[in-house]
Formats: C-alpha cells, sequence, structure tokens
C-alpha cells in the first residue's frame, strides 16, 4: 500500500471505480471510513477509490466520518485526492451536466468534526486557496481536452444537510454570487489540507437548486440521481484522464501546508 499515491472519493452514484480491486480495511484513530478501500490500478499508477457515503449509500452528508476517511487514505500514502460529487447550480451559465472545478468554499455546515488538531501543537491552517492550484489545473487540462463542459473556478457553498435549500437561502446564495452548492465538500477539503495532500473537488452539476424561483423545476433526489448517472460515463472518462496526468513524484504547495499554520 505505501506505493498508493492517488485517491479518488466517489459520491453520490458514484460507488466503485475500479475494477477487479482489492478491497482493504484501515483502522483509524477516528474510527471506521465510509467504507472498504478498492485498491486498483490505472495505467500503471496505484489509485484508492473509497466510496463517500459507502457502497449502498447508507451514510448521510451530516454522518460521514471525513475525518477517518481521510486519515485513511494519508495512512495509505496517498498524495493527490480527486472528490468527485453531485452538486447543484447557483447561476444559470452553469448548467445540468456540466463539471465545475470548485476554488472557493463558504462553509454553512454545523456541529461537522473539522480540524485534525483539537490539542498541540495549535494549528491555524491558511485557509484562502484550500484548494491545490497545481491539482486543480490538471483536472481542467484533463476535462477540457476530452471536450467536456467544466468550468475553471467557482465557490462552492457548502450547507449541513440532509434537506436541500429553502427558496429563500437558494436566491440569497444564487444573490451572493456563489457558484454550487454541495453537502460533502466540508469538512473534507479543508481535513486534506491539514494532513498536507493535493485535493481537487470536480464537482457534477445534477440541477438548478430550487429553480430559481420558478423558472425550473426545483431539485429532488431521484432527479438528481438520474442525472447524475446520466453523466456518469463523462465524470469518470476525465477522472481517468486526470490520475494519467498526475506525475505522483510531483511536489506541491499543498505538501508543505503546515509549514506556515504553527506558531
Amino acid at each position: 500500500m505505501s506505493t498508493v499515491r492517488i485517491g479518488v472519493i466517489g459520491g453520490t452514484g458514484l460507488y466503485s471505480m475500479l475494477e477487479n480491486g482489492q478491497e482493504v480495511k484501515v483502522e483509524t484513530p477516528y474510527g471506521d471510513p465510509s467504507d472498504a478501500i478498492t485498491i486498483g490500478e490505472y495505467k500503471g499508477k496505484e489509485v484508492a477509490f473509497l466510496p463517500r457515503h459507502g457502497k449502498s449509500h447508507q451514510l448521510p452528508p451530516h454522518k460521514i466520518n471525513y475525518q477517518a476517511n481521510i486519515w485513511a487514505l494519508k495512512s495509505m500514502g496517498v498524495k493527490f485526492i480527486i472528490s468527485p460529487c453531485a452538486a447543484g447550480s447557483l447561476q444559470k451559465n452553469i448548467k445540468p451536466g456540466d463539471f465545475v472545478i470548485a476554488d472557493q468554499f463558504v462553509d454553512r455546515t454545523n456541529s461537522r468534526a473539522d480540524t485534525f488538531y483539537d490539542q498541540a501543537p495549535v494549528t491555524h491552517m491558511p485557509g484562502a486557496d484550500p484548494f491545490c492550484t497545481h491539482l486543480s489545473k490538471i483536472a481542467y487540462d484533463s476535462f477540457k481536452g476530452l471536450n467536456l463542459p467544466v468550468h475553471q473556478g467557482g465557490t462552492a457553498v457548502v450547507i449541513q444537510g440532509p434537506r436541500f435549500s429553502t427558496r429563500a437561502e437558494s436566491k440569497w446564495f444564487t444573490q451572493m454570487g456563489w457558484d454550487v452548492i454541495n453537502m460533502t465538500l466540508y469538512p473534507e477539503v479543508i481535513l486534506a489540507r491539514e494532513l498536507e495532500m493535493s485535493y481537487v473537488n470536480i464537482a457534477l452539476i445534477t440541477d438548478y437548486d430550487t429553480g430559481f424561483n420558478g423558472e425550473y423545476e426545483p431539485v429532488n433526489a431521484a432527479d438528481a440521481v438520474r442525472v447524475f448517472h446520466e453523466n456518469t460515463a463523462k465524470l469518470k472518462d476525465g477522472v481517468f484522464k486526470l490520475i494519467e496526468n498526475i506525475d505522483i513524484t510531483q511536489v506541491t504547495e499543498s505538501h508543505s501546508a503546515l509549514q506556515t499554520a504553527r506558531f
């Protein structure tokens, strides 16, 4: 397992990616990860796949053990995390079926364990640029090279879930200029940075959230999953191209994120 450098945390509708892989159960100081981790190979690179919600989608967003998931991948030697997820659009130019490589987030969750550093050494992780810029560029270029509809950059507002937004909340998020809405991105991204791992989010847009006050039908779970499944093949193509394009020997700014985080 020490040669595994790339990890994929798959979200809604993406419960397996690696065929003929070996399942590994990993114990962590934070409890059990969402499920067993599958180790497989693609283009000569070993890849670890972890289903974020579990293989049977048994874990709602607010009950996922994000600490255990990130710790487990780190303990296996993972340096680069690819995080595909389903998301809603808050802006009309971002359409269902599009992909967004988020570069900012707004945290609207509550009571989630969101740091590994509750004790000494006191750690203040810089939050200005939470995603790995190096990995995000490779992701954008990979999807663009396959002629997939992808947006470079965007702000994701992360809500607690499991309910979807009210019309008033969604209108506020849109007016604030935020781009996509999701329930799982936080604290996953910041936990990865605390363990000095490069992290990229790839949001597959499944809906227009509450529908821009009547212009579209408000999101429901069944339709969101349907749109996700309709675009799963494209998402997998993009992720596999990204895996192919990652240089696992590359050292990014994320790999030394703790250097300026402590007194």
